[in-house]
């Protein structure tokens, strides 16, 4: 028996925002918006039933972000990122740029651009997180 990896929750100054801007980004949804807190999922965690009665289905269903306020801005490079990847049949470079586009913008962690496999980007509050290589898995 295993738990699920249910959400990954963040911390930021303005919920509101950061979900849609995430939403966005991934091309997911808002399903939950309140002062304390708003909610995106992938767009395919909505399809079916709302309920799922069967541990395997409700297992297999994507995790979601939180965002929820807090008073004080990102000081410190983030302990957990999230990795992006576009597939081999998509532009990466296209998909870093329309990130930029959409207010991400390029930092420096002590990557030597020259030698990794990865773009780090931030999102519009600081929140690191990185575009890898193209996968087909």
């Amino acid at each position: 028996m295993a738990l699920k990896w249910y959400t990954i929750v963040v911390d930021c100054r303005d919920p509101q925002a950061q979900a849609r801007w995430w939403a966005e980004a991934l091309d997911w949804v808002v399903v939950f918006d309140t002062p304390e807190e708003a909610v995106v999922v992938p767009r395919h965690a909505l399809e079916g039933e709302g309920r799922v009665a069967d541990l395997e289905t409700w297992m297999r269903r994507g995790q979601g972000l939180v965002f929820v306020p807090v008073p004080e801005g990102k000081q410190v490079k983030n302990r957990l990122h999230i990795d992006l990847a576009p597939h081999v049949s998509q532009d990466r470079d296209a998909e870093i740029q329309r990130l930029l586009d959409l207010g991400a913008s390029r930092i420096d962690v002590g990557q030597d651009a020259a030698e990794v496999t990865w773009t780090v980007l931030a999102d519009p509050e600081g929140n690191e997180f990185c575009v890898l290589s193209s996968r087909d898995q």
